[in-house]
């Protein structure tokens, strides 16, 4: 068992086809298990990673995925908030058995150090922010609710089975490669590029941090290497509340149509009202502290979402 060979569930995703970059200039040798439902194969084709094509429910593929490996980073999920209160079967079953088995798996191969991708704000739900550790999680969505779950079970495996489990509870990501997510700048943005007003549910008052995919990156690295004992759960956030209408602004004036339309429709149930986060802790634990600019994130995720616009009209007129 190698130190530096890891598996990382969801790599062919948003989140993970950026790790999984960071992760190989680091040197670490990399299995990426992933059923592409969300994800693409597009998105890793630079990597080295040795890609193999499976749910992680599926109990035979993931215990083969993790032969010989040192450690797992669990990214893959069900993230959408919306769609898990149009189906929390599925979102149960993904984000509940699926972790559920990513440990279990981790206990028989004698893996003893996981980072498990939550959530902040559909975890905590409408508790006064800024939220840290010690809030108390009301999660107000089944997403929500399946993160806790995970966290609970990655409690109960650290300590019943002597495993070093941290539990990041990320921010609203923001960065390329997200065209397939179904957040508000993934949303504000496709608007933007075909010609659509842009929809805010609710007044717009409702409020985010949001933190860029290298910043992100970044934290989830430091805390793989930082390897805490035992069960963490650590915020990594921005620190910085930001209001949806706001956000909306934002993207207008990167896409340089300061002037254009927004639509407010009624609010949708299951969406945190107010969140955003302290990272005082992982700071303290690990030195995460992010650098980037919501300006200079929403540019560069801009740009990004230009150029892969450009590919799909182009593929679409061939």
């Amino acid at each position: 068992m190698h130190k530096n060979k890891l598996l990382l569930t969801g790599g062919c995703g948003f989140i993970g086809s950026n790790l999984v970059k960071k992760l190989e200039q680091k040197n670490y040798d990399v299995i990426i298990l992933d059923n592409l439902s969300k994800g693409s194969l597009d998105y890793i084709k630079d990597c080295k990673a040795r890609f193999i094509e499976a749910d992680i429910r599926d109990q035979k593929s993931v215990a083969e995925a993790m032969q010989g490996v040192y450690g797992v980073i669990h990214l893959a999920a069900f993230g959408s908030v919306v769609e898990s209160v149009e189906s929390p079967e599925e979102n149960f079953d993904i984000n509940v058995r699926g972790t559920f088995n990513i440990l279990n798996q981790c206990r028989k191969a004698g893996v003893q150090q996981v980072i498990f991708a939550s959530t902040g704000g559909a975890l905590i739900g409408n508790t006064p922010p800024p939220v840290n550790e010690n809030s108390l999680p009301q999660p107000i969505s089944p997403y929500g609710s399946g993160k806790l779950c995970g966290e609970a079970y990655c409690c109960s495996f650290a300590h019943a089975y002597d495993m070093n489990i941290t539990a990041l509870r990320f921010a609203n990501v923001i960065g390329p490669v997200s065209w397939h997510k179904k957040g508000a700048v993934t949303a504000f943005m496709k608007s933007i590029l075909n010609n659509q007003n842009i929809t805010i549910y609710g007044d717009g008052t409702a409020t985010r941090d949001f933190l860029f995919i290298d910043d992100l990156c970044n934290g989830i690295i430091q805390a793989y290497e930082k390897n805490l004992p035992g069960f963490t759960p650590v915020h990594l956030a921005s620190g910085k509340e930001v209001s949806v209408r706001s956000l909306a602004q934002s993207i207008c004036e990167v896409a340089g149509v300061s002037n254009y339309p927004i639509e407010l429709l009624p609010r949708r149930p299951g969406e945190v009202e107010k969140n955003f986060g302290d990272y005082t802790l992982a700071r303290q634990l690990f030195d995460f502290q992010p650098s980037t600019s919501l300006k200079k994130a929403l540019s560069i995720t801009w740009e990004w979402f230009k150029d892969q616009n450009r590919i799909i009209q182009k593929n679409k007129e061939n």
